[in-house]
C-alpha cells in the first residue's frame, strides 16, 4: 500500500482547487458519493461548506472515516 498523498482537482462553487489525498481516502470519498448517487464535487462542496477553520482534505478524511465508522456500527 502506498501512503502517499495523491493530488486530485475539485470544483467548488465554481473554482477549480487541489486536494491531496491518500489513494485509499479517494476510493472511499468516490465510492460514497456513488452511493448517494451524488458527483464528488458536489460531495467535497458540501463538506468544505461545513468544515470550519480546518483544511478540506482533513475535512474529507474526517467524513470518510465517520462514514465509516457509521457504517460499522
Amino acid at each position: 500500500m502506498n501512503g502517499r498523498p495523491v493530488k486530485h482537482s475539485l470544483t467548488l462553487r465554481g473554482h477549480r482547487t487541489s486536494v491531496s489525498l491518500e489513494d485509499l481516502f479517494w476510493r472511499e470519498f468516490r465510492r460514497i458519493a456513488q452511493a448517494r448517487d451524488m458527483p464528488l464535487n458536489q460531495l467535497a462542496a458540501e463538506i468544505d461548506a461545513a468544515r470550519g477553520d480546518i483544511g478540506l482534505a482533513s475535512a474529507i478524511r474526517v467524513f470518510v472515516l465517520q462514514e465509516a465508522l457509521g457504517a460499522a456500527s
